[in-house]
């Protein structure tokens, strides 16, 4: 399970970095980490203030791709 959360981060900070394409698979990982921070914060009052930082922030008002087919 680790590898995997870890997955979604590298995709993240590699589409921040313009390592990779923002594509479906970053807005998918980032679907995936914000859902688990929520979770996060449900669990305990302790997580209630951790947010994404600056730049993730801005990524996830990007617009989301669209498939056509």
């Amino acid at each position: 399970m680790f590898g995997t959360d870890s997955n979604h981060c590298q995709i993240v900070r590699e589409s921040i970095a313009g390592n990779r394409p923002v594509d479906e698979k970053t807005f998918a990982s980032l679907a995936v980490l914000t859902e688990r921070l929520g979770r996060l914060k449900k669990t305990d009052s302790l997580f209630e203030a951790v947010t994404f930082s600056p730049d993730v922030r801005k990524l996830t008002r990007q617009t989301k791709p669209i498939a056509v087919g």
